[in-house]
């Protein structure tokens, strides 16, 4: 393990009951990592990106545009070094990527992740369960939230709409970790709401479905966004 892993690992340590994440670790460099990871920069947050080719040019470029205290490493060194991981990958590998982040007790996990088809066109897991649910089972121990699924990336980058913040509806059995994720999905501009056990993860990923059918194939595009009215 370098310097800078261990002395991220042991920030963890020493401060892991703080609500306030400083150290959050993207798995995954798609469009979804690479949007996350510098609005969060922004916020003030280090961001370490979890990728196979930490060292790839592209990678490297991403971490430039994240700025000074962003890094990759491979995910399982990022995974270390984090106060919070966040899941940006496909779902269909993360039974593969998972069990070789190793020992994940206490960590906040957010799953971003859907469990779509190739085609995009339905759910390859529900109602019975859900993606957030299996992730939990992959990773023992960890605080898995299930956050920032039911939007796409234009709405991760820009948040801004003339009726006020798209509502962003996260499940999760730890309040704690709840109390973390608020706190990073308002800094991306959401407003954040809890829907509850993580089972509501059941409901949180056909939500994200029904967002995609009204972008994509309904035709109303990518600047949709669900917001939460009250009376």
């Amino acid at each position: 393990m370098n310097a800078k892993i261990f002395a991220a690992a042991l920030v963890v340590v020493c401060f892991g009951g703080v609500v306030h994440a400083r150290t959050i670790a993207i798995i995954g460099t798609g469009d979804v990592g690479a949007t996350l990871g510098p609005r969060w920069a922004a916020a003030g947050h280090e961001i370490v990106y979890g990728s196979r080719s930490p060292e790839s040019g592209r990678v490297q470029a991403l971490v430039v545009e994240t700025g000074v205290d962003a890094w990759a490493a491979l995910p399982s060194d990022a995974a270390v070094a984090a106060e919070v991981i966040v899941l940006a990958i496909p779902f269909s590998v993360v039974e593969d990527l998972l069990p070789r982040l190793g020992d994940q007790q206490g960590k906040i996990v957010i799953d971003c992740t859907n469990p779509l088809s190739r085609d995009l066109a339905d759910l390859v897991v529900g109602h019975g369960s859900s993606g957030a649910e299996i992730v939990a089972g992959l990773l023992p121990g960890a605080r898995v939230v299930k956050a920032l699924n039911t939007t796409g990336v234009s709405n991760m980058r820009d948040t801004a709409y003339p009726d006020g913040p798209p509502t962003m509806l996260m499940a999760g059995e730890s309040a704690m970790a709840k109390a973390v994720v608020a706190g990073l999905i308002s800094d991306l501009g959401f407003e954040p709401v809890d829907a509850g056990p993580l089972k509501s993860a059941r409901w949180l990923e056909p939500l994200a479905m029904l967002w995609i059918e009204l972008a994509y194939r309904q035709g109303m595009g990518d600047d949709i966004a669900f917001k939460l009215i009250r009376r």
